[in-house]
């Protein structure tokens, strides 16, 4: 039996409902691409009144772009977030190949956006646990991100994440302690 979800997902295109359907066992939405438009943002706010969405967004700057207008839209909508490896097939980049298990991971780790961000981390953080100023920072950002369910991001948006979807310190040092073996 495949994994359900309660909430609404929703996500870019057609295949990326293909993907997503093979996975779990859920309503899915479709914003077609860049083509969100008053209407279809009409429909994503009735889904959240009535079951919650979750947003899956390839992740890519159009991803994000998506992502926003959603946030602005419907400030407590929940987050999913796969990393660019799991989602590249022939260099393209999106849901759609993304597999299944990375898809439920994704979906498992959803989180919603803090409405009062409480600044938890500050930037001595990532530079301590060498998430920024290290040649290798961006990896390690891509590798906790992908722990933690927030997907990747450069250092400002990695600690503004890390704030805003209100991760525990304890959380963020397991994450650490799970993938590098300096701490």
């Amino acid at each position: 039996m495949k994994y359900e979800i309660k909430e609404i997902i929703v996500v870019e295109g057609k295949d990326d409902i293909s993907a997503v359907k093979k996975a779990v066992s859920a309503e899915v939405i479709s914003v077609n691409g860049f083509g969100i438009n008053d209407e279809i943002l009409k429909q994503i706010k009735t889904a959240h009144k009535r079951k919650g969405i979750i947003v899956l967004t390839d992740p890519d700057f159009g991803g994000e772009k998506i992502r926003r207008v959603i946030s602005k839209a419907i400030p407590d909508a929940k987050h999913a977030y796969i990393v660019r490896d799991e989602g590249i097939k022939n260099g393209d980049i999106g849901i759609e190949n993304a597999s299944c298990e990375s898809i439920i991971r994704a979906l498992k780790k959803a989180r919603f956006t803090k409405e009062k961000k409480k600044e938890v981390f500050k930037v001595e953080d990532l530079i301590y646990f060498k998430l920024i100023g290290h040649n290798d920072s961006k990896e390690r950002r891509q590798i906790l991100g992908k722990d933690l369910g927030i997907g990747y991001s450069n250092g400002s948006g990695f600690l503004s994440k890390l704030n805003s979807f209100g991760i525990k310190k304890k959380e963020f040092i397991d994450g650490i302690k799970r993938n590098f073996e300096e701490f």
